[in-house]
């Protein structure tokens, strides 16, 4: 086996404000590690000894200015795991306020360059490269895409999106999200209750709890919300506390192992987010026996396809209505034969792995 060794490049937060990302890289470098690849994570502001790596791995390229500087320091090659959401059309028609009102006369392009911008500014995150600041946020993706080995999506989907936005024809490998294959196992035997409707995402506007609130007010479930506020959304949380009848619990974001007890007493697993890329909590609740009522903006059909209950972020009463047809139905046996067999972590890697060996072979 070809012996080498690998650096994860990653937003300065991603341990500080945990999300899907955090999951896939962590994950995803956990069993390169168990298939002998070296494997570190760091983090995009800190300094890195570029010749101590054959290979990086960037990720988020909707984050250009985490991977602008690094790819100007080395001539090392790379990869990029695109995780490609697009938040324009929440940011147009539905967040509030003056970042509200600034977003919705810009293109989507535009309106990450701001709110990029203006975390830098505000010191909620770190920007190593200035670049990012004249090139802008369209010309610093196509600088990287231009650059990259090679690019591994998450769907088939998100590079036809890669094409259609950027015109890219970089060779590219589909790594599909997945989930540990060992915590998220289910017999089945579980008994659910039909009443309880779980939401396992951080508390901000693309995931739409907002919405998903409204529809199951002072209704028969009992909805539970575990997830900590985005850091910047403090008003949208509280605009949800203060929404939320007797039947709405919240709890803070829980370690991944805590979460089997929720998965394993809830029916369904309700995500009406205005994007998803899949939806890691989505995958782990239907790998537990779970229905899911999810939106289809975004790249989820390629993993759900007619197995998922689907809503219309944008009207509660959509999202009401998919959420009792997943309470009423059986959850599919086959969507979980598929996702142990498809969608793990262990999977993950195994197809990163072939990338890094196309790239640097033996």
């Amino acid at each position: 086996m070809l012996l080498m060794k690998v650096a994860f490049v990653t937003r300065s937060t991603l341990h500080t404000v945990p999300g899907g990302d955090t999951v896939q890289v962590l994950q995803t470098a956990r069993f390169l590690r168990e298939l002998g690849v070296e494997t570190e994570v760091r983090l995009s502001h800190e300094k890195i000894e570029y010749n101590s790596y054959d290979i990086f791995h960037y990720v988020n390229i909707t984050r250009p200015a985490d991977i602008l500087f690094h790819i100007s320091q080395t001539e090392k090659p790379f990869v990029v795991s695109p995780v490609l959401v697009d938040y324009s059309e929440y940011d147009k028609k539905h967040r509030k306020g003056i970042s509200g009102f600034v977003l919705r006369s810009c293109s989507p392009a535009g309106q990450e360059y701001i709110k990029s911008t203006a975390r830098w500014l505000v010191g909620k995150d770190k920007m190593r490269s200035k670049e990012y600041l004249w090139k802008g946020h369209r010309k610093s993706i196509k600088r990287i895409l231009d650059r990259t080995a090679m690019l591994l999506p998450n769907s088939a989907s998100e590079y036809k999106r890669l094409i259609e936005e950027y015109g890219t024809d970089k060779e590219y490998m589909v790594v599909p999200n997945g989930i540990d294959g060992s915590l998220f196992s289910s017999d089945n035997k579980e008994e659910k209750d039909d009443t309880i409707v779980l939401c396992a995402a951080r508390i901000e506007g693309i995931k739409n709890q907002l919405n998903l609130i409204k529809a199951l007010n002072n209704s028969k479930y009992t909805l539970v919300l575990i997830g900590s506020p985005a850091p910047n959304q403090r008003s949208y949380y509280t605009a949800c506390r203060k929404l939320a009848a007797k039947n709405i619990l919240f709890g803070d974001h829980i370690p991944q192992e805590k979460l089997i007890a929720y998965y394993k007493k809830a029916k369904v697993h309700a995500l009406p987010s205005w994007f998803e890329t899949c939806g890691l909590s989505s995958l782990e609740a239907a790998a537990m026996g779970c229905n899911i009522a999810i939106s289809d903006k975004g790249y989820t059909r390629e993993y759900f396809g007619d197995y998922a209950f689907y809503c219309d972020p944008g009207d509660p009463e959509s999202i009401f209505n998919s959420i009792e047809k997943a309470a009423a139905g059986e959850p599919p046996a086959i969507l979980q034969e598929k996702i142990h067999k498809q969608y793990t972590w262990r999977q993950a890697a195994a197809i990163t792995l072939k990338a890094y060996q196309n790239i640097i072979p033996a």
